[in-house]
């Protein structure tokens, strides 16, 4: 099994009042960083490693600061806020930013990485029967990797054999 990590941008607040009150710039208005419905899909796969490449820069620090235990904890398969959340495998957070903070959903992803002996073609149609296995929530063939991503529901491990009986010659599942 392996995990990835998807962060989406949920909501942006702006308290005026207290900008007015406490900041050199007081209509500073919205976070300008971040915008409502943005994904951004953090991975630690084979040579995969967005942890460390989205962290640098891509985020704004203060808000990295607060989320990126939980997105590690993700990474690693751990519950991100285990009888905190109605799915221990799903997060609620904010940056520190309070007078314009932004609201972040953060989820672990439960997939496998699923090598068929086959050409590309034949590999996307079998990623799309993969898609109606029950448990499995998407599959997608990654051209670039010559892989098939298989994912599931977090509470449900879909077995290696259910795999293996859509898609073929199966030659390694991780």
């Amino acid at each position: 099994m392996q995990y990835k990590c998807k962060m989406t941008v949920i909501d942006k607040k702006v308290f005026p009042e207290l900008q007015e009150k406490y900041l050199a710039d007081p209509k500073s208005g919205a976070c300008p960083f971040y915008e409502v419905g943005a994904e951004y899909i953090f991975e630690r796969y084979g040579d995969e490693d967005t942890f460390w490449t989205q962290g640098k820069g891509a985020h704004c620090s203060e808000a990295w600061d607060c989320f990126s235990r939980y997105i590690y904890t993700a990474l690693q398969g751990g519950s991100i806020m285990r009888n905190w959340t109605n799915d221990e495998h799903m997060m609620i957070a904010c940056c520190n930013d309070g007078t314009r903070p932004v609201i972040f959903k953060i989820e672990r992803l439960d997939y496998k990485v699923v090598y068929v002996d086959a050409d590309s073609s034949a590999q996307e149609k079998i990623a799309a029967e993969i898609k109606n296995l029950d448990g499995v929530t998407d599959a997608v063939y990654r051209a670039d990797k010559n892989f098939i991503e298989v994912f599931m529901d977090r509470n449900r491990e879909v077995p290696d054999e259910k795999i293996i009986s859509v898609a073929g010659k199966v030659t390694r599942i991780d």
